[in-house]
């Protein structure tokens, strides 16, 4: 395998000094969710990533039950722990079988799960600490003022929030400034046009795009015909059954045939699209192997004008995906949905 080099563009991720690389690394795929991953080429996967430039690490505790920060915790060592950034979620509740069990976002709770993160991490402090979920039974304040101790005590640098509507937002940034917001956003999730993201924009948040990839469904890689493994939520996608996957797969295609006219590829193309719609918007990218970061990283290459803007959006319009980016259930916890 050749080594991934180069140095990516800087964003700022909102008016709060918070300085990311224009692309991010997300982890969650190296330990759940996504069926089996290899961790020594997880890890080779993070160094090719840091060496190419990326400096945004994204993680989760949740993530394969602390496995994820363990893990980072190894790709770091021997590695400038101030070169990079690291993006912890909390809240989210599993057993010991992984079934989910809930959010827990209270201020004890809070200060608890940072604890183990830091440990797990071997680390002093996080750079972006965020609830996965908004907690329907704990005001934010109340979420966002623990964070703020952290933050006081020097353990947490940054706070953020993950999948949360406009309102809250505002309701949050009146207790601490929120330096990034993270969120689903693709060609085929466009939710936060709207709202969320005008207003992330007022209050100078910064935006991680995650599932800039619909969950590999816009990496031009996907077919009908792939076996799903054991542990692939996507074998509960709305967007992965049936008609609907014939449906979205035709948009693919519809974008692949823009992509070869910039002779780039349909990942490369979707990455790049979101990364255009904002100069405070960091896509996260979720490669689990290096061959799929290389490509992934060549899309800070690819140069989109406005005439290929409007193609892409003629080929895929906001609102044409077929099904819900999450089972029914699963949206319900979405406070960026209501």
């Amino acid at each position: 395998m050749s080594a991934i080099t180069g140095t990516l563009a800087r964003r700022s991720l909102g008016a709060h000094g918070l300085v990311s690389s224009a692309l991010g690394l997300g982890l969650m795929g190296m330990s759940d969710l996504y069926g089996p991953a290899d961790d020594a080429e997880s890890i080779a996967t993070v160094h090719a990533a840091i060496d190419a430039g990326v400096t945004l690490l994204d993680t989760g505790d949740f993530y394969g039950m602390g496995h994820n920060e363990m893990l980072l915790r190894e790709a770091l060592r021997g590695r400038d722990r101030d070169g990079v950034l690291i993006s912890v979620k909390f809240g989210a509740l599993r057993g010991p079988d992984g079934a989910w069990l809930g959010y827990d976002a209270r201020p004890a709770a809070v200060k608890n799960f940072a604890a183990y993160s830091l440990r797990r991490l071997g680390t002093d402090h996080i750079d972006v600490y965020r609830p996965a979920r908004l907690d329907p039974e704990v005001p934010i304040e109340d979420t966002i003022g623990a964070i703020a101790e952290l933050v006081d005590a020097g353990h947490v640098r940054h706070i953020g929030l993950s999948e949360v509507s406009a309102e809250t937002l505002r309701r949050a940034h009146a207790v601490h400034p929120i330096s990034d917001l993270q969120i689903e956003y693709s060609l085929l999730s466009r939710g936060i046009e709207a709202d969320i993201l005008p207003t992330a924009r007022e209050l100078g948040i910064g935006v991680t795009a995650y599932g800039v990839l619909s969950r590999g469904l816009l990496s031009g890689h996907w077919d009908a015909s792939r076996e799903l493994t054991a542990g692939d939520f996507r074998g509960f996608s709305p967007r992965f059954q049936g008609e609907n996957l014939a449906h979205n797969l035709a948009l693919v295609e519809a974008l692949r045939a823009l992509a070869e006219t910039k002779d780039a590829t349909v990942a490369q193309i979707a990455i790049a699209w979101v990364a255009a719609q904002d100069a405070t918007i960091v896509p996260l990218v979720g490669a689990r192997r290096r061959d799929r970061l290389a490509e992934a990283l060549g899309a800070a290459r690819v140069e989109l004008t406005p005439a290929d803007l409007a193609a892409i959006e003629d080929a895929v319009p906001a609102g044409s995906a077929a099904g819900t980016r999450y089972a029914e259930a699963q949206m319900h916890h979405l406070d960026s949905e209501r």
